[in-house]
This record gives C-alpha cells, sequence and structure tokens, in this order.
C-alpha cells in the first residue's frame, strides 16, 4: 500500500490511498465465502461452489463492491496511523481509480486536529471566591428547614402576601358560569402568582367571609384568551407557623439531639457545598486562562458537524418537523435565527475546549485505569438513579465506552495541571488546588462540561462518530 497525505489548510487533509489487489487477498476471500453462503450452483453444497462459478452467476461487480466496502476503511485507517493524524469526523470518500487486477486508488478528505501548543499552567493565576460561611447563611438553612414542619394557623385578620386562602372561585364569560373553573376550598399562597392574573391583587386585604371579584383574561379551556368576571369567597386566612428552634426541634428533623449541634452540622454542609463550588471556579477559571493564552483554529467541518448533531437531536423530540421547533423557540421568546447563533457558538467553544483538553492529555499521557472507570461508572450511574450494569450496557450499545475512558483521560489531564497554577481566593489567601483536585478525585472529569452522556461526539479515532 502507497499513500500521500496533502495539507489542504491547519485542519483539513487530502490522503491518496493506492492498494494492490495482491494486497486485498484476505477481503477476496471473505467476500466470495459470505456470496458463496447466499446463492445455489447445481452440484455443490452451499458455501462449496468454486469462485468462477461464484462469479459466473453473480458477476464480478457485487464481489468487488464487497471487497472495497472492507478495503477502504481499513486501509484509510492504516494511513491515518503511518502519517500519525489526529483526525476529527467521518471523512469524505472518493474512490478516484479502480484497475481491476492491479490496484485500486481512493482520497478521503477529512478534518484533522491543527498544531495546539499548551501554555505552561505554573504562569497561570487566578482569583476564586472565599468560603465563608455567616450566621444569616446558617439561619436561612435552618428557617428552610423549619418550614418543612411548619403547620398552618387560622388568623383573624385580612389576608397579606404570604398567607395561605382557603377560598370558592368562579369564572363567568358571556354572563354563563364556567363549569370547569367552579373550584371550592382551592388552597392558595398569597402572592404567589401561581393561578390567574388578578387574583392576589383581589384578594389581599381580604378578610374570610368577604366576597371579591375581578377581570381577567382567561389562559386555558373552552374560554382560552377571554375575558371573565371571576368571583371569590374567602372562607379562611391562615398564616405559616414555623415550629421553635429549639432542642425538641433538632431531635425531630435530625439525628442530632441538641439545636446547636443541628446548626453545626448545617454549618458543615454549607461549607461543604461551597467548596464544591471553590473547585468549579477553580476548574473553569483556570482552563479559560489556559484556553485564553492558546490560539489556534478550529477545524469547520468538525464544528459545522457538531451543530447539525445537535438539531438534529433536537428535532427528534419534536418529530422531525421544523415548524414545531421554531414554534417551540418563538413560545421562549427567541428566533431560529437566534438558536442557530447560539448553537454555533457553543460548538465551537466546544470543539475548542475538548481539542485543548486533548492535546493536554497528549502532553501529559496520563494513565486511566480500570479502577478508574469503575469509580467513574459508579458515581455517575448512582447520580441518574441507574445500575451501574445498566449504565454500562447503554454505553456499550451507544458505542461510547472509548469516550468515557477519553473523558476521563482529559479530566486527569486537567486536574494535574491545575494543581500547577496560583489559586487565592478573594481574601487574598492562597488555596491548595490538591485539596480537589488530587489524583484520586473525580470533580475535573465529572464536571467537564462535554461530559460523554449528553451524545456529544468525543471520539477522534479514525473519524468515527459517536
Amino acid at each position: 500500500m502507497k499513500s500521500s497525505v496533502e495539507h489542504l489548510n491547519d485542519t483539513r487533509v487530502k490522503l491518496t490511498v493506492e492498494v494492490p489487489f495482491d494486497e486485498m487477498k484476505p477481503e477476496f476471500d471473505q467476500a466470495y465465502e459470505a456470496i458463496a453462503q447466499q446463492i445455489s450452483v447445481p452440484g455443490f453444497r452451499k458455501g462449496k461452489a468454486p469462485r468462477q462459478l461464484i462469479e459466473a452467476r453473480v458477476g464480478r461487480g457485487p464481489i468487488l463492491e464487497q471487497v472495497l466496502n472492507d478495503v477502504v476503511p481499513s486501509r484509510y485507517s492504516q494511513a491515518v496511523d503511518e502519517h500519525k493524524l489526529v483526525v476529527l469526523g467521518t471523512p469524505h470518500w472518493d474512490l478516484s481509480k479502480v484497475e481491476d487486477g492491479q490496484f485500486i486508488e481512493f482520497v478521503a478528505e477529512v478534518d484533522i486536529r491543527p498544531e495546539i501548543t499548551v501554555p505552561d499552567f505554573a504562569e497561570i493565576s487566578v482569583e476564586v471566591p472565599a468560603i465563608e460561611v455567616t450566621e444569616q447563611d446558617v439561619a436561612s438553612e435552618l428557617d428552610d428547614l423549619r418550614s418543612r414542619f411548619a403547620s398552618l394557623v387560622e388568623v383573624d385578620r385580612a389576608a397579606e402576601n404570604g398567607d395561605f386562602v382557603s377560598i370558592d372561585l368562579a369564572a363567568i364569560v358571556d354572563g354563563q358560569v364556567v363549569e370547569e373553573s367552579v373550584t371550592e376550598d382551592l388552597s392558595h399562597e398569597v402572592g404567589s402568582g401561581n393561578l390567574m392574573e388578578g387574583l392576589d391583587e383581589a384578594l389581599v386585604g381580604a378578610s374570610k367571609g368577604e366576597e371579591k371579584e375581578f377581570n381577567t383574561t382567561l389562559l386555558a379551556g373552552e374560554h382560552e384568551g377571554k375575558e371573565a368576571a371571576v368571583k371569590i369567597t374567602v372562607k379562611s386566612v391562615k398564616v405559616r407557623e414555623l415550629p421553635e428552634a429549639d432542642d425538641e426541634f433538632a431531635q425531630l428533623a435530625s439525628e442530632f439531639d441538641s439545636i446547636e449541634e443541628l446548626r453545626e452540622s448545617l454549618t458543615a454542609s454549607i461549607e461543604e457545598d461551597r467548596k464544591s463550588s471553590q473547585a468549579g471556579n477553580i476548574r473553569d477559571d483556570v482552563l479559560k486562562a489556559a484556553l485564553d493564552k492558546t490560539e489556534f483554529p478550529l477545524p469547520e467541518g468538525y464544528v459545522q458537524s457538531q451543530v447539525e448533531g445537535q438539531l438534529q437531536q433536537l428535532l427528534a423530540q419534536v418529530g422531525g418537523e421544523e415548524a414545531i421547533l421554531n414554534s417551540m423557540l418563538e413560545a421562549q421568546g427567541t428566533t431560529r435565527a437566534q438558536f442557530d447563533e447560539d448553537s454555533r457558538r457553543n460548538a465551537e467553544e466546544a470543539v475548542r475546549t475538548q481539542l485543548f483538553l486533548d492535546a493536554l492529555a497528549d502532553e501529559l499521557e496520563p494513565t486511566v485505569t480500570q479502577q478508574d472507570f469503575t469509580d467513574h461508572i459508579v458515581f455517575t450511574a448512582q447520580s441518574y438513579g441507574m445500575e451501574p450494569m445498566q449504565f454500562v450496557s447503554q454505553l456499550q450499545q451507544s458505542g461510547q465506552i472509548a469516550n468515557v475512558f477519553a473523558d476521563l483521560r482529559r479530566g486527569k489531564a486537567l486536574a494535574a495541571s491545575i494543581c500547577k497554577a496560583t489559586v487565592t481566593d478573594s481574601n487574598g489567601a492562597p488555596v491548595d488546588a490538591k485539596a480537589f483536585f488530587g489524583e484520586e478525585d473525580e470533580t475535573p472529569a465529572e464536571n467537564h462540561e462535554h461530559h460523554d452522556h449528553d451524545d456529544h461526539d468525543h471520539d477522534h479515532d479514525h473519524g468515527e462518530n459517536a
């Protein structure tokens, strides 16, 4: 086999590959054997007919076609390896010559990863928010917990925002009661705005037994869009009463015996949450700083394939109807043009990050062990509420196993690099990134925004897309 590579630009190449027929004997053997099993030749058992009879029966074309279907992809992969190319996406094939009995020649154009010079992470400095837990933070968490055990107590006064009222309600359109609107003993939080427009304004200042009327536009049902007069009767006004924050409450709401122990636990929990947020800030900020120091062109074809792939996934959710997609976008307050622009920008950012992390991983060559993979599978499966083996089976069926290893490799490379950067908090204190991004820490891979379970393609080997 002979092959040559022509660099069309920094991100795309043209491979020309010539394969002599004598190097295709294994593929011809397989083709004849496969076709022999599919046809019957009088006087011979199935699969035992001589090649000349098989060829006479089906013709040379089908045999050669099957051979080429096997030869072209395999020799393409071989040429990619020989020229040490990191290819992206699916190649565009062109079978340029077929000299039967002598040689074939094909041309493949494909995007490649450009040359990327990874910056020195030791020269990167970032500042992240300091981890601080105030008394107000703890009090807010404690109030949230108390609200789960709150009770509603009736009061003898007019309703205010935040109160809970029980009401009877009926809408009237053109002098007729809308039957589907008639509701009795409806519980509603005044000021929540989660029912019809105008209701909260009518309720503020209303007392038990009082009747109110207001006008509104119906948003659903048979009379959707019509003006209606809505009559309400207030049957009760209640306030949410929180339990006292004392030892008795601590014993009721937690495993602790005292309110002080509960407060200490809430403080520790808030601190852990903020440590996790700080780790995310460190990762994002260091990666952004590294990307800002790195300039390289993006492969146009590969970026466009990501845009189209995401669009097809979205269209599949709406039955392939672009009109439905456009209506959805309009309902969300955007346009198709803006959506396409955002999709393009997001794809460029994703590809840029992916290629940079691949280059970083190639430079550092981190090892991803089977234990790394197992830990990742267990962690991710739990986050999805799945059994690990069920999750692995799903990955295998979608051809994503290699992508998971690639993501873990990227995560390890990024974690090791982050530990070289200088990190300080907003108070000027140094932050030890190794506390978050040690070798056993999965945070970088788990939080890598191009995680392979969003169906994003990470596989660069010989242009096979997931």
